[in-house]
């Protein structure tokens, strides 16, 4: 890298961010409607980087293109498929196990029924695809069961004990 090169790149922090995106403009030939200052002046850095000693080679240039032109890439990796042990926990008995689409780990399968004493009341919550039954009528959360049982808002999870694995409380 040329000594004038360096001294170009080291004084870009130096400026403003008005002065980094007229610079941006005249490398780039075009606008840009970027405030952060970090990001121009890496994009200003590398692009006169790229003017003095050369670009990506023509062969690193087709690769990216197919690499972008592949819609069907995921963003996100795929889930780990659901399990939970039921046997290790005796308030939790499996009565079905239908295909569901995960919400949340804590939860378990549709079908299960949760089962929690509380002020001398065995109380019994079965998990549907779609909320949860509890006395015959259907709540979208386990918020909403425990606070028609307790009367108070409380945590649907903390209330029938679904905490996270290895949760110790």
């Amino acid at each position: 890298m040329s000594a004038n090169l360096a001294q170009e790149i080291a004084n870009l922090p130096r400026q403003n961010v008005a002065q980094l995106r007229k610079r941006f403009e005249e490398l780039f030939g075009e606008t840009t409607n970027a405030n952060n200052k970090a990001w121009l002046i890496k994009r200003i850095a590398w692009r006169l980087q790229a003017l003095a000693e050369g670009g990506l080679s023509e062969r690193a240039r087709l690769r990216a293109a197919q690499l972008a032109n592949e819609a069907d890439l995921r963003l996100s990796p795929p889930k780990p498929p659901r399990s939970r042990d039921t046997a290790d926990d005796p308030t939790i008995s499996s009565a079905a196990a239908a295909p569901w689409t995960e919400v949340d780990g804590r939860l378990p399968l549709p079908g299960t029924i949760l089962t929690r004493l509380y002020k001398g009341h065995q109380l019994q919550i079965t998990i549907l695809e779609q909320g949860f039954a509890f006395e015959g009528k259907v709540y979208g959360s386990l918020s909403a069961v425990a606070k028609a049982i307790t009367g108070s808002h409380c945590n649907g999870f903390h209330f029938f004990r679904l905490l996270k694995t290895g949760s110790s409380r």
